[in-house]
C-alpha cells in the first residue's frame, strides 16, 4: 500500500479493511483517498474513509503548513525542491512566486532566506486563504500574498527571481514571467516532459518566450516521474 502522511492525516491509494488499525498505527485522525487533482485551481477530488476532519498542519523543512486536504493539494514529491530554491535565494532579492498555492515555495523562502520581498500569486481562494494563514503561522513578514490570475497579476511586478511551480500548460505563462524578470534574473520553470525531450523542449520554450534577451541554462533538475516515460523537471535559467 502506498501512503502519504500529511500532518495527522493519512492519504492512501486504495481502500483497506482495517481502517481503525491503520489510523492507530500511523497516529492519524483522518484517512483519505485523493483520486486526482483537477483544473487550474488544483482542487482535489477525494473520498474520506475514516474520521471527518480534513484540516491539518504539516511540518516540513522547519516550516509549518496549515491546509485543508479537501480543498487544496499537497505534493510531498517536491520537498527537496522547495528547500533547494529557498537556499538559492540571495540576500535582498525580490522573488515572484507564480502559482503560489498555500506557500509551498514562498514560506521556505521566507523562513530560510533573506529575500527583500516575496510576492506570492494564487488564483484559488481556498489556497490563498491558507497562504495567508501560513504567512502568519511562520511569521514571514516579507511575503506578500496576491489573489488573482498569474497572467493578469504578474505584469504588475518586477523581480530578480521568478518561480513557476505549475506543470500543466506552464509554458503559456512564460512570456509574462520573463517580461517581469529583471535583467540578469533567474527563472525556475516547471514542466512535464517526455524523457527524450528533456534537454531540448523546455529550454527551447524559454528562449522563444525570451525573444531578443539572452538565455543561459543553469541547471535541469529532475523532480520525479510524472508518468511512464515522462519526467517532472525544473529548468533554472538566467535571462539577461
Amino acid at each position: 500500500m502506498k501512503y502519504k502522511k500529511i500532518g495527522d492525516i493519512l492519504i492512501i491509494d486504495y481502500i483497506p479493511d482495517n481502517l481503525d488499525e491503520l489510523a492507530k498505527k500511523h497516529n492519524v485522525k483522518t484517512i483519505m483517498k485523493i483520486n486526482h487533482i483537477q483544473g487550474t485551481k488544483r482542487e482535489p477530488v477525494y473520498k474520506i474513509l475514516y474520521g471527518c476532519e480534513t484540516e491539518t498542519i504539516n511540518k516540513e523543512n522547519k516550516c509549518l503548513f496549515k491546509l485543508d486536504l479537501s480543498k487544496v493539494m499537497w505534493s510531498k514529491g517536491n520537498v527537496n525542491e522547495r528547500l533547494r530554491i529557498a537556499k538559492l535565494v540571495q540576500d535582498d532579492e525580490t522573488v515572484l512566486d507564480m502559482f503560489a498555492g498555500i506557500g509551498y515555495f514562498s514560506i521556505p523562502i521566507g523562513v530560510h532566506s533573506n529575500a527583500k520581498m516575496v510576492i506570492s500569486i494564487e488564483i484559488n481562494p481556498n489556497s490563498y486563504y491558507y497562504l495567508c494563514e501560513n504567512i502568519k503561522l511562520n511569521k514571514c513578514d516579507n511575503v506578500t500574498p496576491v489573489l488573482g490570475d498569474c497572467l493578469v497579476e504578474t505584469p504588475n511586478y518586477k523581480a530578480d527571481r521568478i518561480l513557476m511551480g505549475y506543470v500543466k500548460t506552464t509554458h503559456h505563462y512564460l512570456k509574462v514571467a520573463i517580461e517581469s524578470l529583471n535583467k540578469g534574473g533567474i527563472i525556475h520553470y516547471h514542466e512535464t516532459v517526455p524523457e527524450k525531450l528533456i534537454g531540448s523542449r523546455p529550454i527551447s520554450r524559454i528562449k522563444q518566450a525570451a525573444g531578443d534577451r539572452e538565455v543561459e541554462l543553469l541547471k535541469i533538475n529532475k523532480i520525479k516521474k510524472y508518468a511512464p516515460g515522462v519526467e517532472h523537471v525544473v529548468i533554472d535559467a538566467l535571462i539577461d
